[in-house]
C-alpha cells in the first residue's frame, strides 16, 4: 500500500512540475530577430563580420518563416556571438 501511495505521489509531482529547461521551447524567432537587429545597429563591425552577420540573419529569417524557431534562434545566436553579445 505504501508503494502505491508513493508511486501516485511521485507521478503527481512529475506531472504537476513543468518540463525542465533542457526541453523548453525555443524563444519566438521574431523576438530574437528584433534583438539581433538592435545589436547590429549598435555594433561596429568589420566588413567581413557585417557580411557574416547578414548571412546568418538571412538564414535565420528563412528558418523563422518556415516555423523552425529552434534553428532560426541558432543562426541568430551565432550572429550575436560575432557581434560580441
Amino acid at each position: 500500500m505504501k508503494n502505491l501511495v508513493l508511486a501516485i505521489a511521485l507521478g503527481s509531482i512529475a506531472i504537476a512540475n513543468p518540463v525542465s529547461s533542457a526541453f523548453a521551447a525555443p524563444a519566438p524567432c521574431e523576438n530574437v530577430l528584433k534583438d539581433v537587429r538592435a545589436a547590429e545597429a549598435a555594433a561596429k563591425l568589420s566588413d567581413a563580420d557585417k557580411t557574416k552577420v547578414s548571412e546568418l540573419e538571412t538564414k535565420g529569417i528563412e528558418r523563422c518563416n518556415a516555423d523552425d524557431d529552434k534553428r532560426a534562434d541558432e543562426f541568430f545566436a551565432q550572429a550575436m556571438k560575432i557581434m560580441g553579445k
